[in-house]
């Protein structure tokens, strides 16, 4: 039986992840098999995945195939029309502007799991993603690395020539496959460069000035409709504790305030934190366990200064961080430190 709090993304996606594996010589079958998944139950245009199975899928085929790049082929073999009745309605704009516009607006039907955000104005365009369920760090990873190359060589599908020049900034530390971003001409790659979870592109470029090829206003109108009525329908089943500490967790440079947090959902911070109290906790307290959390694992790495972990935490000052570490924990960093 399928768990109440356990979210449905597309399979067409990791379809197409089984075709880029089998290109690579992967036994797709029996990596399905053992993951109990039905190959002929996702092969339908509209067919599901369990977010656990994803979990467990994209976990599977990392840890068996070592293939750390995997997500950077995935994402080139995507294409508009993908994305079902939202490809439809991307291709059908007038131009690559409007169908930003587009997909952002209906990023839910694409991947559930991440809110996607466009903003354009005086010849500057922003393209960005945030996750909004709860994925582990390595199924993270993944996806931000398939959604970025994904939205490069879509643009470049929709354009029909170069991309405009950009910078892409990325959450996630260097992978060991970073050299290959350099495939993504005209994009400066920065990682480690978003002190939340998630990716964006920044273009000094204008996106109305590339009509589309097969603009159609009628058909625009009736996929649009449709991507509407498919949105209502939709019930939410997210996790919101678990997104949140997911969001706490892989944050860098100081940990986004509950304010914050509500935007990334559009709620407001009283919204989302009655969410939290109705899971049975609250915003502060899952923000301290966290913040300890993270301060233990980096003091047990001995790589950084305890200086240099308070402002990782977002402290003011070591002090601070000190006195707060010991109330949590009855010791100094340094001490723990010593103990780990």
């Amino acid at each position: 039986m399928r768990r109440h709090d356990d979210p449905e993304i597309p399979a067409r996606y990791y379809v197409r992840m089984g075709e880029v594996l089998a290109a690579r010589g992967v036994d797709v079958g029996a990596l399905m098999r053992e993951l109990r998944i039905r190959p002929q139950a996702i092969v339908r245009p509209e067919a599901q995945l369990r977010l656990s199975q994803v979990e467990a899928l994209v976990d599977s085929v990392l840890t068996r195939t070592g293939h750390t790049d995997l997500a950077l082929d995935v994402g080139r073999a995507l294409k508009p029309s993908t994305h079902s009745i939202v490809g439809y309605a991307m291709l059908s704009s007038p131009d690559v502007d409007y169908a930003l516009r587009v997909v952002a607006r209906y990023f839910r039907l694409v991947m559930p799991s991440f809110r996607m955000r466009y903003r354009a104005e005086a010849g500057r365009a922003e393209i960005g993603f945030v996750p909004v369920l709860p994925l582990s760090h390595r199924c993270l990873a993944f996806h931000l690395e398939m959604i970025a190359v994904t939205t490069y060589w879509e643009l470049r599908e929709l354009i029909g020539g170069p991309v405009p020049d950009c910078v892409l900034h990325l959450s996630i530390a260097p992978p060991a496959h970073a050299a290959r971003y350099a495939e993504l001409v005209g994009a400066q790659c920065r990682f480690n460069s978003a002190a939340t979870p998630g990716l964006r592109f920044v273009f000094a470029a204008d996106f109305r000035d590339y009509p589309l090829a097969f603009a159609d206003a009628d058909a625009l109108k009736m996929a649009e409709a449709r991507c509407a009525a498919l949105v209502r329908s939709a019930v939410a089943r997210n996790r919101v504790r678990d997104w949140v500490e997911m969001m706490l967790r892989e944050s860098g440079g100081g940990m986004p305030s509950l304010a914050e947090l509500a935007q990334t959902l559009n709620l407001s911070s009283r919204t989302l934190d009655r969410y939290l109290k109705r899971e049975g906790c609250r915003f502060r307290a899952l923000s301290l366990r966290v913040r300890h959390d993270r301060a233990c694992e980096l003091l047990g790495r001995g790589e950084l200064s305890v200086t240099q972990i308070a402002h990782e935490l977002g402290y003011t000052d070591a002090a601070n961080f000190t006195r707060a570490f010991r109330r949590a924990a009855g010791c100094s960093p340094s001490a723990h430190r010593r103990r780990a």
